[in-house]
């Protein structure tokens, strides 16, 4: 069965970006060290982000991180979701305006300009159409930003919520769950590292 993903990195005070974020400043101000974990070589931190990865059907984001994604200092052929991976999956963007251009030519983008819950079965479409080519389940994955899969999970369109918690207190940024609506999540796994807290949740 496809899975709806939210995947995302927060500081322990719950931002996923320092203030000011935005192309050429990515994670905003101060922000660099919540995504240490994905760089810093712990083997348990590598094998979470390539399982991630490796389930990912499709990967849905906001056009704020879009921009940030696309700008000249964002995502290149060795950078980036599943860079690494033998295959990217493809991403749906949740826009009220398509882009002009895209740097980013060489990856499969959809910008969907009618909503997240229709970005989300159109990647659901998608996903299910990987699994049956590759003969394996897959996810869709809602990595960001912050204020997309905040609404998302209060909108109730989640199955699971992944939070990688950096040990950092930001004292400001972008909140992941600004005006979030009240949910019961059930625990399903915890694995600490020296960079991170993972933690995985189904969400009711």
């Amino acid at each position: 069965m496809t899975r709806i993903v939210a995947d995302i990195t927060m500081s322990l005070d719950g931002f996923v970006t320092g203030p000011n974020a935005g192309p050429g400043n990515g994670l905003g101000d101060g922000g660099e060290p919540l995504h240490r974990w994905v760089f810093a070589g712990d083997p348990e931190d590598e094998r979470i982000l390539k399982e991630g990865t490796e389930r990912s059907g499709a990967v849905i984001m906001g056009r704020s991180l879009f921009d940030v994604i696309d700008a000249p200092d964002g995502w290149s052929d060795d950078l980036g979701y599943g860079a690494h991976e033998v295959g990217r999956p493809p991403f749906f963007v949740v826009t009220g305006t398509p882009p002009t251009e895209v740097r980013l030519s060489g990856l499969d983008w959809t910008f969907v300009t009618t909503g997240l819950a229709d970005a989300i079965e159109q990647a659901r479409t998608a996903a299910e159409a990987r699994s049956a080519a590759t003969g394996r389940d897959v996810d869709v994955v809602l990595m960001g930003g912050g204020a997309l899969v905040g609404s998302a999970v209060s909108a109730g369109l989640v199955d699971t919520l992944g939070l990688h918690i950096s040990p950092l207190i930001l004292g400001g940024g972008t909140p992941l769950f600004a005006g979030a609506v009240r949910h019961e999540l059930v625990q399903r796994s915890v694995v600490v590292t020296p960079h991170a807290t993972h933690v995985l949740y189904d969400v009711s």
